[in-house]
C-alpha cells in the first residue's frame, strides 16, 4: 500500500487570467487520508489566501478566487512574479508540500508580441540579426528568473525578470530605422 506523498504541479493555462496547479500527490487507498485538502497561495504583492483544493484533479484560479478582484468584477490578468504555493491535507504541520514558481504570463505575452513585430518588419538583415540576439537575450533572462524561484533564490529571480521586462521595453521603444532607402541602398 503506498504512502502519502503530497505534490503539485504549476500547469501553464497560456492564459494571463488564470494559474492551473495540478495535484501529483501519491495517496493511501485505504484508509483514505484526504482530509481538508487546502492550498495556500501568495501571489506576488498580496497577502496569502488559503482555498480549497481538489485532490487528484486539475485546479485554475483567477484574479477573483485569490482576491486580487472581488467576486463579480472583470478578471484581471495575475501579476507576474514570485508566488509562494503551499498544498496540505489535514493535520497541515504534518502534511504539507511547498513550492515557489516566478509566473511569466504577461511578460512572455510581451515577448510574444515583440518577436512577432521582428519577424514582420522590413528591416535591413543586421538590424534584424542583432534583434533576433536581443530576444535571445531575453529569454536567456526570462528562463533564468523561473530556474532561480524553482530553487527558492528569490532575490536572483527578481532581478533576472526586472532585466528581461527592461530590455523588452528597449527592443519595443527602439525604432529599427527602417525606411524603404535602407533597402534599395543596401541591396
Amino acid at each position: 500500500m503506498p504512502t502519502l506523498k503530497l505534490d503539485i504541479l504549476v500547469i501553464p493555462t497560456y492564459n494571463v487570467k488564470s494559474l492551473g496547479i495540478a495535484d501529483a500527490s501519491v495517496y493511501p487507498t485505504d484508509p483514505a487520508v484526504v482530509v481538508s485538502p487546502t492550498i495556500e497561495i501568495t501571489p506576488p504583492g498580496f497577502n496569502m489566501i488559503s482555498l480549497p483544493f481538489v485532490p487528484e484533479d486539475f485546479n485554475i484560479f483567477t484574479s477573483s478566487t485569490l482576491g486580487i478582484t472581488y467576486p463579480l468584477d472583470e478578471l484581471l490578468p495575475l501579476p507576474d512574479g514570485v508566488y509562494f504555493l503551499k498544498y496540505s491535507v489535514f493535520p497541515a504541520h504534518i502534511d504539507f508540500v511547498e513550492r515557489s514558481i516566478m509566473r511569466v504570463d504577461q511578460i512572455q505575452e510581451k515577448f510574444d508580441n515583440v518577436f512577432m513585430r521582428l519577424d514582420m518588419m522590413e528591416c535591413d538583415r543586421a538590424i534584424k540579426t542583432q534583434a533576433k540576439v536581443d530576444l535571445n537575450t531575453v529569454y536567456f533572462f526570462i528562463s533564468g528568473a523561473i530556474a532561480a524561484a524553482n530553487n527558492c533564490a528569490i532575490v536572483e529571480a527578481n532581478k533576472l525578470y526586472i532585466q528581461a521586462n527592461k530590455m523588452l521595453n528597449q527592443l519595443i521603444n527602439k525604432n529599427c530605422g527602417c525606411s524603404g532607402s535602407n533597402y534599395l541602398i543596401n541591396f
